[in-house]
């Protein structure tokens, strides 16, 4: 209560000062003026949305925020969470060990068969590419045993492989393992993405390459992120900027930096960080990284697309919206998961901006494609958009939306 206590009268004395009357005010931000009289006496909390829109319209930068959400303990950046999962606990027996496991699993599914190795490896590569395309409109649980095979299989291949030839084998197993941490995440299992992600950084190193070790740096910022943890993100994204790196996966780092400030209402550095990403990004040498290509490969321009996502979260929703609809016309057809996971943060902007019936078209025409890329990271969004959403009820366009919004919702039944 103190907390929520703090957070009202600093927003009647930051909208006062701002010479704003609480009409003018609630016609700006709009939200219902009753609403936010409440919210200033302290009888209502301000939601993460509202405390975020007041910050940036008042220029609080970040404070507001702050007074809303409170102190919060900061999650461990260190470790990777010892709850049960299915990957603790359905491969317990293969990965426990780390990649020493994987290798002596290789051993023996391989036997002798060294010398295939070799000329297996194009394929194998080739049905990467093809799996990461699958995961573009494909539910990860039916991708994820797949993948899991996959990853155990090549690091097969590298364990009966002599060591001079071994370290192709080794970093293609750790993309697969990369990627199969992501449909983890996808499937919303982040124990498991973060114990593959570990296994990820233990192959490449393994390999002979440490610069995914630090791109799993930027995975597991993504984990702290949409768990809402910014000081985690933040941190963790740092980490990942060595100027030793590549300039792909510092631009990508400081994307994710960008996404931990902007979190937290830090609209100063959050714009920072994308301007750093920017340049990386842009860089000759960001352009020419070895394949497979680290990080998305369906988002033509990921700064700008980040700029979009971060603005929202900023309370600036139709500075977002206008980025994000170019963006994401931009994206190419096929990649499903890509569009839906920009499309909802989109009509999430428009939401907020107050443009509803445009939010629902949006939001409608996506929540058609959802059951066929079933996504726990865009769930998150989906939630932010029904609870945007329920400040018009009164609205034929939200009404009509609001059955297909529970079902994509609705916990799942096995």
């Amino acid at each position: 209560m103190s907390t929520t206590l703090g957070f009202g009268p600093e927003l009647r004395r930051l909208r006062n000062e701002a010479g704003l009357s609480l009409t003018e005010f609630s016609a700006a931000l709009n939200y219902d003026k009753g609403h936010l009289s409440k919210v200033e006496r302290g009888e209502r909390s301000a939601s993460p949305e509202l405390a975020r829109r007041c910050d940036a319209f008042l220029g609080a930068n970040g404070e507001l925020q702050r007074l809303a959400i409170g102190p919060g303990t900061a999650s461990d950046t260190t470790e990777t969470p010892a709850a049960p999962s299915l990957w603790h606990v359905g491969r317990r027996a293969v990965l426990a060990a780390g990649t020493g496991s994987l290798i002596d699993l290789g051993l023996k599914l391989g036997g002798q068969a060294s010398s295939a190795a070799v000329p297996l490896l194009p394929s194998f590569r080739a049905q990467f590419d093809q799996l990461r395309k699958l995961g573009q409109s494909t539910a990860p649980k039916i991708l994820l045993p797949l993948l899991e095979t996959q990853t155990r299989t090549v690091a097969g291949l590298a364990a009966g492989t002599p060591s001079a030839g071994r370290a192709p084998a080794l970093l293609l197993a750790s993309r697969f393992a990369e990627f199969t941490g992501w449909m983890a995440q996808e499937a919303g299992d982040s124990g498991a993405a973060l114990g593959w992600t570990a296994e990820a950084a233990e192959l490449a190193r393994a390999g002979g390459d440490p610069n995914l070790g630090s791109y799993t740096l930027v995975r597991r910022a993504l984990v702290t992120l949409y768990d809402g943890d910014a000081a985690s993100t933040v941190v963790l994204a740092r980490r990942a900027q060595s100027g030793e790196l590549p300039p792909r996966i510092r631009g990508l780092a400081a994307q994710r930096e960008a996404q931990g400030h902007a979190l937290a209402g830090d609209e100063r550095d959050c714009l920072r960080s994308l301007d750093r990403a920017r340049e990386l990004l842009d860089s000759d040498d960001a352009r020419s990284d070895a394949e497979p290509v680290i990080g998305t490969t369906h988002v033509s321009d990921p700064a700008a697309m980040t700029t979009g996502w971060c603005l929202h979260d900023l309370g600036r929703p139709r500075a977002a919206a206008e980025i994000l609809d170019r963006e994401c016309l931009r994206l190419p057809p096929h990649a499903l998961r890509t569009r839906v996971r920009y499309g909802f943060r989109r009509s999430l902007a428009h939401a907020a901006s107050g443009e509803v019936e445009h939010a629902c078209t949006i939001a409608g025409e996506l929540l058609g494609v959802m059951p066929a890329v079933p996504s726990a990271t865009v769930n998150s969004d989906v939630r932010r958009l029904a609870r945007e959403l329920s400040r018009f009820r009164s609205s034929r366009a939200v009404r009509d939306l609001q059955p297909a919004l529970a079902r994509v919702l609705a916990p799942a039944h096995d």
